[in-house]
């Protein structure tokens, strides 16, 4: 029952919210001592508290591939599917970097192209430091302007295959 998706969630790309995390990874979540400890439970209320806790991004990492708390986070929020509001005030938090880029990572993993580029476009104006679990298990820093311009323009950011946008049309002058 801990992993199944909430029953009144909505299917987003034509599928079940967890599909759009691998099987292979997701199955590495639900095994997860973090996921089972940490997000058992949690609702869209108490997902923010355990989003401040966070102090890092990234995907899998190590030999045998564990998942960050952040991948956990991001997986129960596919499962939760809170409120665009809520995902909004993520992104629109000042204070608290890691909950920005939660939101704005389930933002481009679930909302609509138009939502994408207007909740996320203006935070290249972001240029906090962030720390990155890097697939060896290094930290390394990276920026939010830097996991903005990821999320728009790359295929994959931490081992989640991003689903496709459209390109930003600009018009001509």
């Amino acid at each position: 029952m801990a992993n199944r998706t909430d029953p009144l969630a909505k299917s987003i790309k034509g599928t079940n919210p967890q599909n759009l995390v691998e099987k292979i990874v997701r199955s590495k979540i639900y095994q997860n001592t973090y996921w089972k400890e940490q997000c058992f439970g949690l609702t869209a209320e108490t997902l923010v508290d355990k989003a401040m806790e966070i102090d890092h991004l990234g995907g899998t990492h190590g030999g045998n591939r564990k998942p960050t708390p952040f991948l956990c986070l991001v997986m129960k929020m596919l499962q939760i599917q809170p409120d665009k509001e809520i995902v909004v005030e993520f992104i629109k938090n000042p204070e608290y970097k890691y909950v920005r880029a939660l939101g704005a990572f389930y933002l481009r993993l679930t909302g609509t192209d138009i939502d994408v580029y207007r909740y996320l476009e203006p935070l290249y104006n972001d240029y906090r430091k962030l720390r990155f679990k890097s697939s060896d298990g290094r930290f390394t820093l990276t920026h939010v302007d830097e996991v903005i311009d990821e999320l728009l323009t790359k295929d994959y950011s931490c081992d989640i295959a991003l689903p496709r946008i459209k390109k930003r049309y600009l018009k001509p002058h």
